[in-house]
Parts: structure tokens; C-alpha cells; sequence
């Protein structure tokens, strides 16, 4: 029997299918000149992925599931203590994690690969429930300073300012070597060097169309063939997993979080 489909920020956040669009996000946020030069300057993720990606499902639990309140002043404590160093001038253009462009670009990003990822696995939803989960992912963007009337009032709102910034990046040449190297983890463990080309194929396909080849993501008639068979088979297969199974990452990562 099928599972019921995640009508929450919540039940959403706690699947484990939403690793999936992780690359995807990353691409996203570096295509956003002033994100790639900050990552570019003041991050060395690529040579720690996990790590990385730890410390954002740490961020993004603690801020939305219930259970992990205790944990949400510490966590965004950690956040905003690493990002305060994060800003300077590169190529005359200036750069800043706490500038709230910035802020609302990064949640975009969150918000827009879980929604196709939810999209690929359980299609249309409940209008009430789209915008339930639209507007709940605004707090990921808020804990961090983000002024609330900066979030797009609704999906329709969001759908426009999400074509005019997808048409008006700017990909610099440090957004194509951060990809390039998160996709070599030339410093991960070997087992995860070994699923990084299917990571780079789900990153690719699920990316609008137009940021592939400026990000250096190759893409042909045959990629979109399997990426289709790949979404089809997990759409009939991943909803009928045992909760415990779908939502172990999120449990694993909570045990991480300070009491």
C-alpha cells in the first residue's frame, strides 16, 4: 500500500527522496554569482560534501520539525556565526551572505528542488496543502535575517520571481569549478566518488533546461530518456517504503543536533 503523500513543510522535510535534489540545489545557488563567489572564497565544502550537506539538514531540521526546537537557537547560531565572514568584492561586484537577495535566493533554491522532487514522486497536490509548504519554507530564509516581506507572497508570485532570477543569472567561471569539483569529491570517502555520477545526472535533469550547459552539465535526448524511466520507477516504488526506511536520514541527523 501506497504511503500518503507529505502535505506539510514537515512530512516533507523528513523524506529522505528530497536528498535526491541536494546537487541540484547546490548548482542553483552557485549560478547566483554572489553565492559562488562567496562559496568560492570562504568554503571548502566541496572537499567535505558530507559534511556540508550535514550541516544543512542539521539547519533545516532544527528550524522546521518540531522535535528538533530545543536545537534551533544553537543551529542557527552556528549558521550565522559561519556566514558573518562571508562577504567582500570580487570582480567589482560585492558579495555578502547576510545580504537578503542573497538570503531569499538560497531558500528559492530549497524550496523550488523539494517541490520538484514532490512533483516527480506524488504529482499535484491539494491547493491548500501547495501553499501550506510554499509559504512554511519561508522560515528557512527568516531564522537567518531574512525580512519576511521579502518571500513571495504565494506559489504564483513565486513562479514570477523565479523566471525573472533564473533569466538573469550570472554563472561565472567559479560556479563551473565548484561543480566540477564537488562532482570529483577527490576528498570523499570512495563510496561516495563512486555514486557521484548518478548524482550529476540527477542534478542535470532536474535543473531548468537553460542553466545545463552555462554550469557544464552535459545533456542529450537519451539523458532525458533514462532520467524519465529513472522518476517513473522511483514514483511507483518509493511511496509503497516503509516510513521508518523513507525518513531514517532525517532520524540519523536529528541524533547529531545539541540536546
Amino acid at each position: 500500500m501506497k504511503a500518503k503523500p507529505p502535505h506539510t513543510t514537515v512530512e516533507l522535510a523528513r523524506e529522505r527522496i528530497v536528498l535526491a535534489g541536494a546537487g541540484t540545489a547546490i548548482a542553483l545557488q552557485v549560478a547566483h554569482r554572489p553565492v559562488a563567489a562567496g562559496v568560492q572564497r570562504h568554503s571548502n565544502f566541496t572537499a567535505d560534501p558530507l559534511g556540508r550537506l550535514r550541516r544543512t539538514l542539521q539547519y533545516i531540521f532544527a528550524v522546521v520539525l518540531p522535535e528538533a526546537q530545543p536545537a534551533r537557537a544553537q543551529v542557527t547560531e552556528w549558521v550565522t556565526r559561519a556566514h558573518d565572514p562571508v562577504e567582500g568584492i570580487t570582480d567589482g561586484a560585492p558579495y555578502s551572505a547576510a545580504n537578503p537577495d542573497t538570503q531569499r535566493w538560497v531558500t528559492a533554491t530549497l524550496y523550488w528542488t523539494a517541490e520538484q522532487i514532490r512533483w516527480r514522486i506524488w504529482g499535484e497536490q491539494h491547493p491548500d496543502d501547495a501553499e501550506q509548504i510554499y509559504a512554511s519554507y519561508a522560515v528557512l530564509g527568516t531564522a537567518l535575517g531574512m525580512p519576511e516581506e521579502y518571500w513571495p507572497d504565494d506559489r504564483a508570485a513565486f513562479e514570477q520571481y523565479w523566471l525573472r532570477q533564473v533569466a538573469e543569472l550570472e554563472i561565472t567561471a567559479d560556479a563551473r569549478r565548484i561543480l566540477v569539483d564537488l562532482f570529483a569529491a577527490e576528498s570523499a570517502p570512495g563510496w561516495l566518488r563512486a555514486v557521484m555520477p548518478v548524482a550529476r545526472f540527477l542534478t542535470a535533469g532536474l535543473l531548468p533546461p537553460e542553466l545545463r550547459d552555462p554550469l557544464g552539465l552535459d545533456w542529450n535526448g537519451n539523458d532525458a530518456i533514462r532520467e524519465d524511466r529513472l522518476w517513473r520507477a522511483l514514483r511507483a516504488t518509493y511511496p509503497r517504503l516503509p516510513t521508518g526506511i523513507r525518513n531514517a536520514p532525517s532520524r540519523f541527523v536529528l541524533t547529531t543536533l545539541p540536546d
